[in-house]
């Protein structure tokens, strides 16, 4: 099973190498590039493939495939120094090194040769380990040599050079770890063998996306860098813990297989328990960031975890999702690996607990802490105020709870404008360390984001309030416009009963005008009460003209109404009264006393329009496009601008269009259109 690993593992880098060699064959370039970095990285694509096919057709411990593998690191190490040429960043010393690792590597192709000679085993055994010394030693050095490169300046430093260092890293990284290994236990061992197969085709991989690529280079996160290192990590225990048990094969005699065992539970405890712990994995990330990028945090993943924190408000099954606030919180501690936080937020005179994630005991803060924050929008380190450090006035303003507790860590003031909207309170890292530049920045521009989500926030609970109390207001407005019709109708039916009191026909219309009106009193007093809930109304074929003329009778003390015309509309019959009896009142309003108000009612296209006609001032065409039917707005001193709109909405929930047509001085026609009873019951 491991020679086939090894077979399909080298056989499958030998393809890949030769691809890649292919492909920069035929891949065009400028006339005016110099040809060395071209040539060099074709020669050791071939010689790498050549060297993986060797292993897989001949076998690892064949002298060939031994001076096929110096060759390849010769070529590689010719990358390397053509590299450091063009970017005229080499001096003697650095050329010195490339030269000693060259004699090193072609020391080692040599004592492979010497190795075939006859000659006494133990000669034979010693330069076996010279000879594995020797290419340690050169795998050493091609890592410090590529680790030199990739920290400097020039073309080691450009994004396009990033796959080709680590690609070359992995070659030799592997090495390192079979002939440590075949060291340690005398031979190479078959697993590791096969292991550096599959590494070398990944490493062909990696320098194939970074060819596809281009200019823009192959550019490794800090989560992947953090994940490789914990593969290397892995293996390197893995390597550690097959020679410790190697060598107890070799010593322990008797005792080997309780040896072995316990090796292998102590080994797998060891790991298991620093994988376990969050100081490592915040150290970890602290060393990769200081050590192998140019700053600390991988800011593109970063700032899309933090969005999809705030914006994503998951919560476990049968739970209810964060609120905001939280997320805040949660977002901003993230950042830094933060276990906890609590957001305050300003509260009469001061701050006051609103949000915490993972923090037991919330306080508040007076309003020195709220100044001192809304003014400087400083973000301030809790030990540097405790080492007394903080500039001068910050120590006062901090409550003596947050110094007390040792795990408040950070204040983020979360600035919106030039406001203060609150202050999270970060808990300590598991790996605790100073706040530097980068945390600063990273904290500022979070907290800034973080405040006008919330900014945002409560402007939409400010405007859920503003509507709510809008809405309480317009069915008000409705009522007092009812009112102030009924008001009208009756203060004309008094100023009438000066002159027309004698008449039993005139006082029979007044009472049936004061009853009309009470009943309308008590409606609205039903309206108004908070038990009260209105039932959908059905529609139905209604008699307009029988309606047109109860109204008419109704208002006959007020206003002489005529009335002309039938039809059967199917409507709601409450509102449609209510309709019509706003657009009659809307007209005795508007015309002079004595001028009799039409209403006309007929078929139009297959349903029934209904007509009230004035002959008052009349509006103007401006009026009735940008005034009319706006809520709030009316030409009346008194008015309160509520009966057209509301005229105009009753007729939509029936189906109907309401339409205008006025001319000042001449007097206004309003036309309502509904459905036909006779065509909904066609359609039914």
């Amino acid at each position: 099973m491991t020679a086939a690993l090894i077979l399909w593992g080298h056989a499958l880098a030998a393809l890949a190498f030769g691809g890649l060699a292919i492909a920069w064959l035929r891949q065009p370039y400028a006339a005016s590039a110099q040809p060395w970095p071209r040539v060099t990285l074709v020669v050791a694509y071939t010689v790498t493939a050549l060297w993986a096919l060797a292993v897989a057709g001949i076998g690892a411990s064949d002298v060939v495939v031994r001076l096929a593998e110096s060759l390849r690191n010769l070529a590689w190490l010719a990358v390397l120094a053509v590299m450091v040429r063009t970017a005229r960043t080499g001096t003697v010393a650095v050329f010195a090194v490339y030269a000693a690792a060259a004699a090193i590597t072609v020391m080692a192709g040599m004592l492979a040769v010497i190795e075939t000679m006859p000659l006494d085993t133990d000669v034979q055994m010693a330069l076996a380990g010279t000879r594995l010394i020797a290419r340690m030693l050169v795998a050493v050095v091609g890592l410090v040599l590529v680790h030199q490169i990739g920290s400097g300046a020039g073309f080691g430093r450009s994004r396009s050079s990033g796959p080709l260092l680590a690609a070359i890293a992995g070659i030799w990284g592997i090495d390192l770890l079979v002939t440590t290994l075949g060291y340690g236990l005398g031979t190479l061992p078959p697993s590791a063998l096969a292991l550096r197969g599959f590494v070398m085709t990944g490493v062909a991989c990696v320098l194939a996306v970074g060819m596809r690529r281009g200019d823009r280079g192959l550019a490794m996160s800090h989560g992947i860098a953090l994940r490789l290192v914990s593969i290397a990590g892995i293996m390197l225990y893995a390597g550690v813990t097959i020679l410790l048990t190697e060598i107890a094969e070799r010593y322990a005699g008797d005792t080997v297989r309780v040896v072995q065992t316990a090796i292998v539970l102590g080994a797998t405890t060891a790991l298991a328990t620093l994988l376990s712990t969050p100081w490592l994995r915040a150290w970890a990330k602290v060393k990769l960031a200081k050590h192998f990028f140019r700053h600390r945090y991988d800011y593109r993943t970063e700032w899309q975890r933090f969005t999809a924190t705030l914006g994503t408000p998951v919560a476990p099954v049968g739970e209810a999702a964060d609120p905001l606030e939280r997320r805040i919180v949660r977002a901003i501690a993230d950042l830094i690996d933060a276990p906890a936080g609590l957001l305050l937020v300003p509260d009469g005179n001061g701050l006051g607990p609103a949000a915490a994630w993972h923090w037991a005991d919330a306080g508040s803060a007076d309003a020195a802490l709220r100044d001192h924050l809304g003014e400087s929008a400083r973000i301030v380190e809790l030990d540097q105020v405790r080492r007394g450090d903080a500039p001068e006035g910050e120590a006062a303003a901090i409550p003596g709870w947050m110094l007390d507790h040792p795990d408040a860590w950070a204040l983020v003031p979360l600035i919106h404008g030039t406001s203060l909207i609150g202050v999270i309170l970060l808990g300590r890292p598991p790996l605790d360390r100073a706040l530097d530049w980068e945390d600063l920045d990273l904290l500022r521009v979070a907290g800034r984001q973080a405040a006008s989500h919330l900014a945002e926030d409560r402007a939409h609970a400010a405007l859920a309030d503003a509507a709510r109390f809008d809405e309480f207001n317009r069915r008000f407005a409705f009522i007092m416009h009812d009112i102030k019709n009924l008001v009208s109708g009756v203060s004309l039916v008094a100023r009438n009963a000066e002159r027309h009191a004698d008449n039993p026909d005139f006082r029979a219309d007044m009472i049936a005008t004061l009853k009309d009106s009470a009943a309308r009193m008590n409606a609205l007093l039903a309206r108004l009460s908070q038990h009260h809930r209105a039932t959908p109304e059905p529609s139905q074929p209604v008699d307009v003209a029988a309606l047109a003329l109860r109204l008419a009778t109704e208002r006959r003390a007020q206003h002489p109404v005529t009335i002309a015309g039938a039809g059967l509309a199917f409507a709601q019959p409450g509102r449609l009264e209510q309709l019509l009896g706003h657009l009659l009142q809307n007209a005795i309003e508007a015309s002079a006393p004595g001028v009799a108000i039409g209403i006309v009612v007929g078929p139009n296209a297959g349903r029934i329009h209904v007509d009230v006609i004035d002959h008052g001032c009349g509006m103007s065409a401006v009026f009735i496009r940008d005034q009319l039917f706006r809520p709030f707005a009316s030409s009346k001193p008194a008015g309160f601008g509520i009966g057209a709109y509301e005229a105009r909405e009753l007729a939509a929930g029936m189906g109907g269009v309401l339409e205008v047509t006025s001319r000042e001085g001449e007097g206004t026609r309003f036309r309502l259109i509904l459905p036909a009873a006779h065509a909904m019951e066609q359609a039914a």
